[in-house]
Order: C-alpha cells, then structure tokens, then sequence
C-alpha cells in the first residue's frame, strides 16, 4: 500500500483544497504556461523574422520563409507525441511530476536552439539542429498544456472551473507578448548585428526562467481528484481487477477524441495565423519590424484579459454557446483582419490585430474546460493533450506553412478562404456537441 494511499484512508477521501492552495495552483499553471509558450512561441517569432537570413539566406526572401515555417511546424508535428508520452505517465504517476520534466526539456531546449551556429558557419546542420530542438520543444508543450490545464481544473468547484482553467490558456498570450517584447527590443539593434547575435538573447534568458518556473512548481500539491482516483485503482488493483492503459480506453473510444479537435482547430488557426503569417505579410508590405512586432504584443496584452474574460462566462453561460459565437465571427471578421494589417498605418496594423485576437480568445479562453471536462479521470491527461495537441497540428502547426504557399506575394484570397473554410469545420462539429459546463470530473469519458 502506498504512503498515498494510507493518507487518504486515515481521511476517508481526499480533502478539498483551501483558497489559498487553489490560488497557488492557478498561479503555478498560469506562470508555468507562460513560461513554455515564451520558449514555443519565441520560435513562431524567430521563423517569422530570423530563420530566414540565418539559416536559409541561399534562397529567395519567400522560399526562405517558407523554410523557416516548415521548421516550426515541427515542433506542432511533436505536440501530440508529447501529449501521449506526458499523458500517459501524467495518469499513472499525476500532474506534478510531469509538469516538473516538461518545464527542463522546454528550457532546455529553448536555451540550445540560441547556441546553434548559422549557415556560414555549419551550413545546413544548422537547421538540422534547429529542427531537432524544435521537436524537443514540441514534445515538452505537448506535456505541459494538458497537466497545467488539469492541476487548474481538478483543484477548483464546478462553478468556477472554466475561469481557473482559462488561467492555463492566458499563459500562451503572456508567453507570446513576453517574448515578443524582448525579441523586438533586440530587433532595434543595427539588422547585422541583430542577425548575427541579438535574436540568439532571448533564447538564452529562457534557462533564468526554466529556474523560476521550477521554484513555483515545486511548492504546488498533486491534483485531488487524481489522488482520489489512484485510491479506487489501487484498491480496485487488489481484488484483481486490470488497470487500463489510458492511451487504449482514449482511443477504443475515439469519437470524443475527434469531436474535440475538429472543434477546436480554427481557434489555433486564427492564433498562429496572427503570430507568424500577418507578422511577414505586414513587414512584406512595408510596415517596420519592430513596430508590427510591438503591435501584435500590444494585441496580445490585451488578449490576455479577454482570454480570462471568457473563461469567467463560460461558467455561466456554458462552454458551447462561445464557441459557435466565436467561430461565426471568425469567419465574418478574417477579412477585414487580413486588410488591416496589411495598411501602411500602424494604428489600423494594431487595429487588425486586436481584432482577430479579442475573436480567438471567444474560443480560446473556454477551451481547456471544454476540453478537459470531456474525458474520465483515469485517462483525462491523456485525452486532454491529444485532444488539444493534433488540434493545434492541424489548426496551427501547417498553418504559416500552408498559408504562405498560398499567397507567395500574390492574392489573399485563397489564405481568407482556407481560414475561413477551418472556422466552418470548427463552427459545425460544436453544433453537435453537448455541454460539458456541468459535467462531474468523476464521469468517464463522454
């Protein structure tokens, strides 16, 4: 009998988080996601305005971008691989644990990818390497999302899990601002030096931030729901009876596996369409790098208050009703998004952006509930971070890739009408699904 399990029969259950352990465990989710999407979405920044010269510099400025996009997709390509290694040991051995090693690989990886020499000095091993560390960024948020997601959902009532869990999901837009605000700090040095060392800076703070995430995380409790749980498998393990293998039970079921993530693709989508493609389309059409690049993070500031904003609704409204209203603006707002960043105007260039990320954060800020309140406790990590990481493959991982081959300095037409053809798929799989809002986390999966 484990030390565990003796805890929680000396107590007859597991007992319900104090106040202050809650808001210790939303702070840690919320810092801990901050701190992985600082070290993934730096990269979209990098692919947007770097990789190009440094790593790609023999071909044209287009074919260059689309290199450099198609090495950030590799890192989406890993997420799920992540999601299902972290979520199958995250349901056996908890949250904690995991989200402990996710943090190390990311910081890790995220410091190496700011040693990598470029092509004039190792020439294409250079973005070998680059996509190397980059799967390795991959597989670590695809453990980290779906464990923050839970410690935040599992630790607080029924009545405010879509606004403790919309926390984990703010951390994408805190990480994206925070590394954009330092990466275009360093883009205000002269482009060569800028080059040749100034965008390799931010990569490298990320091993002072892998120390403070680890400090925060320690100090956090397992999830109660999941300790509850390991008791019923452990006592249920001494009458004979087999424990299941998560990734098996997700997919013998996968019916709720594929509803999650066609409802959820055009949210990743319209997110990795702002970050990446707009930022090179708006530089494209003459606007200054570190202005458009201030922008976005300006947007993005804001971002972070709708993204808590919408978690907080959804637990009176339900999960549902937000994604079908955000969707629907998607599709009516993509094209004015597309024009307005395009403008030689900075004001209408922020403009843009704040559109297109108040109408993701409708979805975006919901969508770790939704997500996780759809799967048993026995496999809901495993579920979870699949769920939300091959959305985030299809919805955003060939996003600037398939985007910027569309366009190739021409038309926006087929970019508009590709995005607007995911919002649709998004907006008809939510139509068919129940809400989860009042779901007990003791279900089994839907």
């Amino acid at each position: 009998m484990t030390h565990t399990t003796v805890e929680l029969e000396a107590s007859g259950s597991t007992a319900a988080p104090s106040r202050k352990e809650r808001r210790l465990v939303i702070a840690s989710s919320y810092l801990g996601t901050t701190i992985e999407f600082y070290d993934f979405l730096l990269y979209a920044t990098a692919s947007a305005v770097v990789f190009a010269p440094v790593f790609f510099s023999g071909l044209d400025p287009w074919a260059g971008t689309i290199a450099s996009f198609g090495t950030f997709a590799a890192g989406y390509i890993a997420r799920p691989l992540g999601g299902v290694v972290f979520g199958h040991l995250g349901d056996r051995w908890g949250r904690k644990k995991l989200l402990v090693a996710s943090m190390m690989i990311m910081g890790l990886a995220s410091t190496a990818i700011g040693l990598v020499p470029d092509a004039s000095v190792i020439g294409p091993w250079g973005a070998v390497i680059l996509v190397c560390l980059r799967v390795l960024q991959g597989i670590a948020v695809g453990g980290e999302w779906g464990g923050a997601a839970l410690m935040a959902l599992e630790h607080s009532d029924q009545k405010s899990r879509g606004f403790a869990a919309s926390f984990v999901n703010a951390g994408a837009p805190s990480g994206s601002v925070l590394g954009l605000l330092v990466m275009s700090g360093f883009a205000t040095m002269p482009q060569e030096q800028f080059l040749s060392w100034g965008w390799r800076v931010p990569f490298l703070l990320s091993f002072v931030l892998l120390l403070l995430g680890l400090f925060v995380r320690a100090k956090v409790t397992e999830s109660p729901v999941f300790l509850e749980a390991q008791q019923k498998l452990e006592e249920e393990a001494t009458t004979g009876v087999k424990q299941s293998i998560p990734l098996f039970e997700v997919l013998r079921r996968p019916k709720t596996l594929i509803l999650v993530i066609l409802a959820s693709v055009s949210a990743f989508a319209l997110q990795t369409l702002l970050s990446t493609f707009a930022i090179s389309y708006s530089v494209s059409a003459g606007n200054p790098q570190p202005q458009v690049m201030l922008a976005f993070a300006g947007a993005g500031i804001i971002s972070i208050a709708t993204t808590l904003f919408m978690g907080r609704l959804s637990d009176r409204t339900g999960r549902r009703p937000l994604l079908i209203i955000g969707n629907a603006l998607f599709i009516l707002v993509i094209p004015a998004v597309m024009f307005l960043v395009g403008q030689n105007n900075m004001l209408l260039v922020f403009l843009g952006f704040t559109l297109g990320i108040v109408v993701q954060t409708v979805m975006y800020g919901p969508m770790a509930a939704f997500i996780a309140e759809r799967f048993g406790t026995k496999n809901r990590y495993t579920g979870a971070s699949m769920g939300y990481q091959i959305a985030t493959l299809i919805g955003g991982g060939f996003t600037p890739l398939v985007l910027a081959t569309l366009y190739a300095g021409q038309s926006l037409t087929p970019v508009v009408g590709y995005l607007m053809a995911l919002a649709v798929v998004s907006l008809v799989t939510v139509l068919f699904m129940a809400e989860s809002k009042d779901r007990s986390l003791h279900a089994e999966t839907e």
